[in-house]
C-alpha cells in the first residue's frame, strides 16, 4: 500500500468551494488573533501548553486509572483489528494513540516539541511498543514521514491556519483510516466571558468541528462524525498547585500576576480540583470524532 488511494480526488482539491471552505477556516482562525494593544502589553507569551499538562494525560490515558475507551480509541481499534501500524500527528503526551497500544504494532509519533516527542518516547519504552519520532510542523514534514495503517490526530487543527494541506497529507498517509479529535467549538471559547470582563475584548464563536466536518467532504472524504460530552473530571490532566492552573489562564490573558486574585473569582466554580489536580475549564464540553476509511481498505502498509 504506498497511500496514494487515499489522496483525494484531483478535482475535488482544485474545486473552487474547496478553496472558499478552506480560505474561511483561515480568516475564522485569524479572527482570534490577540489585539496588537493588548500582545504588546503582556508580561510573559500567552502561547503555548506546559507540556507537563500532556504527559499526565497521557499517563492516565495508559494507567490502572485510564477512563473506558472513547469514541475516538474505538473508532482507531476498529480499523487496527488484530494490529497495525499508527501514527499520531501532534502527539503531545500521547493520549490519543496510548490507549492503542494493544493492537498497536508500531508508532510513529510526529510533534513540534522535542519534549514532548521525549516523553512518548519513554512511554512507549514502558510499553514495549516499537515508536519512530518526527519532530516538525505538519504537513511540512510529511514527505518524510512514514505511511501507517491508521493516522490519529488529536485537539491538532484549530492550531492549523492552512487547513487543506493538512487534511489532504493525513489522508495520504493513511492505509486504512484516518481519526481525528477536535472539541465542537475553539477550545478556548469557554474564555470568552473573561475577555470581555477583563479586556472588554469580543471574541469569535468560528470556526467549529463543522467546518472541519464540511471540508472535508468537498475533497471527497467519506466522513463520519461522532459525539460525546467531556465533564470537567474526565479531563485526565491538571496542576498539582492551584496558583499554576491560574497562572495558565492568566498568561493566556495577557495579564500580570498580581491580577491572579481577580482571575480567580472571574473563573468561579471553573476552577477547580479533581484526584488532588487543580485545572481551569468548562465545566462541560462537545468533543467530536471525525473518521474516514480512504479508497483503498483492508490492506496493510507494506502489503
Amino acid at each position: 500500500m504506498t497511500g496514494d488511494g487515499a489522496r483525494p480526488r484531483n478535482d475535488a482539491r482544485r474545486d473552487p468551494a474547496t478553496s472558499g471552505l478552506a480560505e474561511a477556516w483561515a480568516e475564522a482562525l485569524a479572527s482570534w488573533a490577540i489585539p496588537d494593544v493588548i500582545l504588546d502589553a503582556a508580561p510573559e507569551s500567552p502561547f503555548g501548553f506546559p507540556a507537563e499538562l500532556f504527559v499526565r494525560r497521557g499517563e492516565r490515558s495508559i494507567g490502572d486509572t485510564a477512563a473506558a475507551p472513547t469514541l475516538t480509541t474505538v473508532r482507531a481499534l476498529e480499523a487496527l483489528g488484530d494490529g497495525g501500524s499508527v501514527l499520531d500527528v501532534g502527539v503531545g503526551g500521547g493520549a490519543t494513540s496510548l490507549p492503542l497500544a494493544r493492537r498497536c504494532t508500531s508508532l510513529i509519533a510526529v510533534d513540534g516539541q522535542r519534549d514532548m516527542l521525549d516523553a512518548i518516547d519513554r512511554m512507549a519504552d514502558r510499553l514495549s511498543l516499537p515508536i519512530t519520532t518526527v519532530q516538525g510542523r505538519w504537513p511540512d514534514i510529511a514527505p518524510g514521514t512514514p505511511l501507517a495503517d491508521v493516522v490519529v490526530c488529536g485537539h491538532v487543527v484549530y492550531n492549523v491556519a492552512d487547513l487543506r494541506p493538512f487534511l489532504v497529507e493525513l489522508s495520504a498517509h493513511a492505509a486504512r483510516r484516518v481519526v481525528i479529535e477536535l472539541t465542537d467549538r475553539h477550545p478556548l471559547s469557554w474564555m470568552n466571558d473573561l475577555w470581555l470582563d477583563l479586556h472588554g475584548v469580543v471574541r469569535p464563536d468560528r470556526p467549529s468541528a463543522g467546518d472541519v466536518e464540511e471540508l472535508c467532504r468537498v475533497l471527497g472524504f467519506d466522513v463520519q462524525r461522532d459525539e460525546r460530552v467531556d465533564t470537567e473530571d474526565m479531563a485526565g490532566s491538571g496542576f498539582g498547585r492551584r496558583g499554576d492552573a491560574v497562572g495558565l489562564v492568566r498568561r493566556r490573558l495577557c495579564l500580570p500576576p498580581e491580577r491572579d486574585d481577580e482571575i480567580a473569582t472571574a473563573l468561579g466554580d471553573r476552577l477547580s480540583e479533581h484526584d488532588g489536580l487543580w485545572r481551569a475549564g468548562p465545566h462541560e464540553q462537545s468533543v467530536v470524532t471525525l473518521w474516514w476509511n480512504p479508497p483503498t481498505v483492508g490492506s496493510s502498509v507494506g502489503s
